[in-house]
Parts: C-alpha cells; sequence; structure tokens
C-alpha cells in the first residue's frame, strides 16, 4: 500500500533548524514527490540532506517530480494505484495548510491511504503562540479582498466578530501588499483592539510584535515585500 508524507518546508531562507531531522527518512521513503514548486523544493532536499547527512548528496533524479496543479490529480490517483509512496511538499510550511496540497490530500483520504503528517513550522501556530492572545477560540482567514471598500468591510466584520466571540482573527496578505493592509488597518480599526504582526518567522530578522491599534499608530512598520502574518483581537 502507498504511503503520503506531508513533508514541512521552510518559512524562511534561514530556518533550516525548524526542520526535524526525521523528515530526511520521509524523503528516503518516498519514491515520487507532488511540489508547490519543483525548483524551490529540490534546492530545499539538498538543504536538508546536507545538514542531516553531511558529506553526502541526494540524487534528485532518482525520484519522480509531479508540480501540484489542476491536472495533477490524476496522475495521483495513479501513483497510489501503483503503491508508490509519495510526498506532498508546500511552497512554505506545512502541506495541506492555506496551501493546494490539500486537494491531494483529500483524494487520499478517499482513497482509504494511510497519511502522515510530519511536524514542522506553520506561520500561523507560531504567530498565535507568540501573539498573547487568544489560542483557545481562533479562526485563520487567508486573504483578505483586495478591492479596497470589501476590504474595509471584511476588516470591519472581523473585529465585530473578534468582539462578539472573543475570537483572534489570522489573515495575510500578499508580501507587496502589506503595508496597504497595515494602513487599512489603522483607518478602520478600534483604537484599543489589539494587532499582531509576526514578521519573518523562523528568520534571522524575525519579529512578532503585539501592540493595540493606537500604539501601531504612533509607529507605523515598514514590512513591504517581507513575508508576515496578521492576528486581530478586539474587546
Amino acid at each position: 500500500m502507498a504511503t503520503v508524507y506531508l513533508i514541512p518546508s521552510l518559512l524562511a531562507e534561514e530556518g533550516l533548524d525548524a526542520i526535524p531531522s526525521y523528515v530526511i527518512d520521509a524523503i528516503k521513503n518516498c519514491q515520487v514527490f507532488f511540489a508547490e514548486n519543483e525548483r524551490t523544493t529540490r534546492r530545499y532536499f539538498k538543504q536538508v540532506w546536507r545538514a542531516c547527512l553531511p558529506g553526502q548528496e541526494i540524487v534528485i533524479d532518482n525520484y519522480e517530480w509531479h508540480v501540484i496543479s489542476d491536472n495533477s490529480s490524476e496522475i495521483f490517483k495513479q501513483k497510489i494505484k501503483e503503491e508508490k509512496n509519495i510526498g506532498i511538499i508546500s511552497e512554505a510550511g506545512c502541506p495541506g495548510v492555506a496551501d493546494p496540497g490539500q486537494t491531494l490530500i483529500a483524494i487520499a483520504q478517499e482513497m482509504n491511504v494511510e497519511v502522515k503528517p510530519l511536524v514542522g513550522p506553520n506561520s500561523i501556530l507560531l504567530a498565535l503562540m507568540a501573539s498573547g492572545m487568544n489560542g483557545q477560540q481562533f479562526q485563520f482567514i487567508g486573504y483578505l479582498p483586495i478591492d479596497n471598500p470589501q476590504r474595509i468591510k471584511t476588516i470591519k466584520d472581523l473585529e465585530a466578530e473578534s468582539i462578539k466571540k472573543k475570537c483572534t482573527q489570522i489573515f495575510i496578505e500578499t508580501p507587496y501588499r502589506n503595508n496597504q493592509l497595515i494602513e487599512a488597518l489603522l483607518k478602520n480599526c478600534n483604537y484599543s483592539t489589539k494587532l499582531c504582526i509576526a514578521v519573518d518567522i523562523t528568520g534571522k530578522d524575525e519579529w512578532i510584535k503585539t501592540k493595540p491599534i493606537a500604539e501601531w499608530q504612533k509607529q507605523k512598520p515598514d514590512i513591504h515585500k517581507r513575508p508576515a502574518i496578521f492576528l486581530l483581537l478586539a474587546g
């Protein structure tokens, strides 16, 4: 029977220490990989291999590679029928969490195949852990709308829901639009609402800060083009 391994990847280029050494065993056990980005996954595997097995090199071409796409489902099913061990790798963090690999994982569950999730860095949980916000009740929203009026409405709705449920709202943005999102939050949230901004998680320039909106307004950060995640708690 095939086994599907969910292999964590780096959140930051310098974050190799956040990857458990046993990930190398999962890589060795696979014959096929489905990756969100084949090029960066190949580079990442070489890094892990050198770190865990000094003096050795992974032979990349010994493995079969596929990019996760709308057309990969049938190939994935076929590899399961061939009883191949399969690795699914996200571009950053954990497969299946804010990640297109979830579609393939759902297929594996439908086909009653063993799915083995491996521990690794996840920006959602790491940011929540460090935020000091409600870790008992939270939700991940993903990306907010790009359209400005719709974005403002969504921010106000999330804040109102946070007040009502005492719920931490977690969301992300494309790095080059980070500053615009911060501007929208500072203009449309209550002064007392807490905002956590977590930047470059697991990287050498990581910082995670939680402050009321009123404090952020005094010193607005510039995180243009830096990977970040945002958490909001009102009430």
